[in-house]
């Protein structure tokens, strides 16, 4: 398209077109900022009434999820189970990591670019033609839960799956008024510029989704949330239970699809929210007939079951065949104290089995190189395993809490890291779909990620029991690639994660001996940037 002046401006897709719309209702205030006219929850029920949506939501049969960690998890185990079980699915979850479609899921996969984009422009021409100085556009996220909404509706779904965004009583997803059941995961500290600063607070607004008699499951929580939980539910009647982690012995052998230890709290809620879901829609016959055995579908939809960007081991694709296993991605999108803790412990323990496994396949295919020539020179190079963490997190996070327990749970079982990446996102808080478009952003503020840098090194110093002054820690090393800003003994910050992602695959291709395996955490919008990048 010729812009006027002799020079071409690309055309957007119409997707793009939609992504840069969409990208209009991101408000750059404070998620808790009360003067953000489209952030007031009663405001939610005048668009629903835009969009005619007011009736139809109430016809929607609901499994409602809040939580501190593992919601997404609990969502996602339920609608495989469901789905197994034959029904016609809806799944609403955030964030996305590569695609806004991912929040929207029709029978377990990603609605298709031609329904998101005549569903976003009904919703979006429909509101901009009724709003008002009153009734502004919705925000971004509230945008999301109405087309959510929407999509179900006019998709006939049999079940709708709605993940909490952030807290409960005032998420847009809370509009429902009659869900079939309600589920909450685990609690902890997380968006307490929002929730709250004690787990009371926190669980109070998490059990701002219970509903007057609706039934609602939750999982073992501690004292102080679980006294709140059973609080709010005695005063509206709700029947609370506690369901217990999953017995992987009900899973007759096989494995959850999601993994890691503490998938099995998130599964035992899922079964109880499926069970109950069925019970109260009339579907008796596919309930569990007895607690020591599990229907064939609900462990169907258990062990199938598939969610980006938690314990999600990737290897790179762009290493050549013979280095496959060279830089391998364990990624996982943890961002609380707990959560960290979580994470460390599965990636210890990934990292120690893939090893195992590393070393029989390297036996097995050295002994075969060895009787195959009897010239040693052909045997295949054995790579020492070298962990190394690529982290970033939100300024709202607290780095010293998040890194420490990080740090000790993986050297608790035998995990030291030999180098720290810290990186800032590619994803920006304003903008819907965009992607790095050079190796480095010159404009871009890199003093969070000094920040982290510091607290690292610091750790590493109280680990080998010396005390130094917090910039004495470090001091920059040379850096013969000259791909990062500031490189110190056990740490380097780089101005872009491809610089970060170019650094790790030049290494491991410079030295045979060497495989990485890398941490990816701190936050899932880090997690979708290194997905983005390494499956292109």
């Amino acid at each position: 398209m010729d812009d006027g002046a002799g020079s071409t401006v690309p055309t957007l897709s119409p997707y793009e077109e939609a992504m840069e719309a969409l990208s209009s209702l991101i408000t750059k205030r404070s998620r808790a900022d009360n003067s953000n006219k489209g952030d007031r929850f009663d405001l939610l029920f005048d668009y629903l009434k835009m969009l005619d949506l007011d009736e139809q939501i109430s016809n929607l049969k609901v499994i409602h999820v809040a939580g501190t960690k593992g919601k997404g998890s609990t969502c996602t185990f339920t609608e495989s189970i469901l789905r197994n079980c034959g029904f016609h699915t809806g799944l609403f979850t955030s964030p996305h990591l590569i695609d806004i479609r991912e929040r929207f899921r029709l029978d377990g996969e990603d609605i298709c670019e031609e329904k998101f984009l005549a569903y976003f422009w009904w919703c979006y021409d429909r509101l901009k033609e009724r709003i008002s100085e009153d009734v502004p556009m919705p925000t971004y996220f509230r945008f999301l839960a109405l087309l959510a909404f929407k999509i179900f509706a006019s998709e006939q779904v049999d079940v709708v799956i709605l993940e909490v965004g952030i807290g409960g009583r005032y998420d847009a997803t809370n509009v429902v008024d009659k869900p079939v059941v309600c589920g909450i995961a685990s609690l902890g500290y997380d968006h307490m510029e929002i929730l709250g600063n004690t787990l009371g607070q926190i669980a109070g607004e998490k059990a701002g989704i219970f509903k007057h008699e609706i039934p609602a499951f939750t999982v073992p929580q501690p004292d102080e949330a679980m006294q709140v939980l059973e609080d709010k539910a005695s005063q509206l009647d709700v029947p609370l239970q506690v369901a217990s982690p999953l017995d992987a012995n009900l899973l007759k052998g096989l494995n959850l699809g999601l993994l890691g230890e503490h998938q099995y709290v998130n599964a035992g809620l899922a079964v109880a929210l499926c069970c109950s879901w069925l019970q109260r829609t009339g579907h008796h016959d596919m309930c569990m007939q007895q607690m020591n055995s599990l229907p064939e579908q609900f462990i169907n939809g258990l062990t199938s079951a598939k969610l980006q960007g938690r314990a999600q081991i990737v290897p790179d694709q762009s290493i050549n065949s013979e280095t496959a296993e060279s830089l391998v991605f364990y990624m996982d999108g943890a961002h609380t104290p707990e959560s960290m803790e979580v994470c460390a412990r599965w990636f210890s323990l990934a990292v120690k089995e893939d090893n195992q496994q590393q070393i029989y396949y390297q036996v097995q295919d050295r002994c075969s190189s060895f009787h195959e020539s009897t010239n040693s020179n052909n045997l295949i190079p054995h790579r020492t395993s070298t962990q190394i963490l690529l982290f970033n997190c939100m300024s709202v996070r607290d780095p010293k809490v998040l890194l420490p327990n990080l740090m000790k749970t993986c050297a608790n079982h035998g995990i030291h890291f030999k180098k720290a990446l810290f990186v800032p996102n590619i994803s920006v808080y304003y903008k819907v779909g965009t992607s790095a478009s050079s190796l480095t952003d010159p404009q871009i503020d890199l003093s969070w990620q000094f920040t982290l840098q510091r607290v690292w090194e610091n750790l590493i110093q109280e680990e080998k029991g010396l005390v130094k002054h917090v910039d004495a820690v470090c001091d920059e090393i040379k850096d013969d690639t000259q791909l990062c800003i500031k490189n110190c003994e056990n740490s380097a910050v780089f101005a872009s994660l491809p610089l970060a992602i170019k650094w790790l695959r030049d290494s491991v291709q410079k030295n045979s001996s060497v495989s990485f395996q890398v941490l990816v955490t701190g936050s899932l919008h880090l997690v979708g940037d290194v997905l983005r990048l390494i499956k292109k």
